[in-house]
């Protein structure tokens, strides 16, 4: 059962290939070949400015979804949100109100909005989800609101720094939350936003969240974000999956109280990477995996880390990022870390 709620977090968050996968877009540049040039140089609208419109894969990469407050210090989070956190991860978010009362993502549409699509005018940009969820980005010069009603995607104004769009956002509700692991936030948090357009298929997006109240000190995390060309927006509903939150339990009474001696937590750090079946000198994917004081935790391709909570002396979950089980050869020795996911189970061997 553990396995499967993991792999159901890990599926709902997911942002699968579009639907209409052989309707071509209209006015795009294209190769001789016919494929898209995603490096041809990026457009602009009539005002001069560059043009963002499209379909975009929005996400700051998987670390940062499982725990946005990676580059933070212990002492940077306020006791009262780490604890909040600490409740939440360990139960693998089992009363996340996006998976189980089916709330809107909030501010996790900003940071891992995945399959997007952005309008543009010149007075007002729009930004569309797949789960129906919209934000308003108001170009007009107008102030944010001094004392807004909290809402779950917040209030947007955007102007222009030179070829980058900046966007403030306030005013989101406190019910939701930062990132899969559960990180909380109050009605005081400031998002800022930086878009810089850098050809026709590639963005830099730059976010800084600022909340004194439960973080000490600002932090910005940045990436870069896809075009996703010939392909359309299709919804995909939070309750289409009501029959499955039901197995959401958390972690059993009996996995918490599994305790992973620190000589064994030191066994599995280490670097893991996933092969390409075609050619076994590409590494597809890889996981780093660290231990700080008696805490595992799991990074992907430096895109952040998460905490890995044992479920057995070999088994551990981050969450949003699945199941993963350390094997270990006949002499003991781990020699590969199993990422268990309904798309097929990744086997990334350890690198010496």
């Amino acid at each position: 059962m553990r396995i499967g709620i993991a792999l159901l977090l890990f599926v709902m968050t997911a942002q699968l290939p579009a639907q209409w996968l052989k309707q071509p877009t209209v006015g795009i540049p294209r190769t001789p070949d016919g494929k898209p040039n995603l490096t041809a140089p990026a457009p602009r609208g009539a005002d001069g400015h560059p043009d963002f419109s499209g379909m975009w894969q929005i996400s700051l990469g998987a670390g940062y979804v499982a725990n946005l407050t990676t580059e933070l210090k212990p002492e940077d989070v306020r006791p009262w949100a780490a604890a909040v956190y600490k409740e939440r991860s360990e139960n693998l978010g089992k009363d996340d109100p996006w998976t189980v009362q089916c709330q809107p993502l909030g501010t996790r549409h900003i940071t891992n909005g995945g399959l997007a699509r952005i309008l543009q005018t010149p007075e007002r940009i729009a930004i569309l989800y797949e789960d129906l969820a919209y934000r308003q980005i108001h170009m007009d010069g107008r102030a944010l609101p001094k004392d807004p009603n909290p809402t779950f995607m917040g209030y947007s104004v955007g102007r222009w720094d030179g070829d980058t769009l900046v966007v403030d956002s306030i005013g989101f509700k406190d019910t939701t939350w930062l990132d899969m692991g559960g990180h909380p936030h109050t009605e005081n948090l400031h998002v800022t936003e930086r878009f810089r357009r850098r050809d026709f298929g590639h963005m830099d997006l730059e976010v800084t969240l600022d909340d004194p109240q439960a973080y000490a000190r600002p932090w910005t995390v940045k990436n870069a974000i896809n075009l996703v060309p010939d392909t359309e927006l299709l919804e995909s509903v939070c309750t289409e999956n009501e029959r499955d939150r039901a197995h959401l339990v958390g972690r059993t009474a009996e996995e918490r109280e599994v305790k992973v001696p620190p000589e064994i937590l030191r066994q599995y750090v280490g670097v893991y990477e996933v092969m390409s079946a075609t050619n076994s000198a590409t590494v597809v994917q890889r996981f780093e995996v660290t231990l700080e004081g008696s805490q595992l935790f799991l990074g992907i391709a430096g895109r952040g880390k998460a905490p890995m909570f044992p479920l057995s002396e070999t088994r551990f979950s981050p969450r949003y990022l699945g199941t993963y089980e350390f094997i270990k050869d006949s002499k003991g020795v781990v020699t590969h870390l199993i990422a268990y996911s309904t798309e097929g189970d990744l086997n990334a061997v350890r690198r010496p």
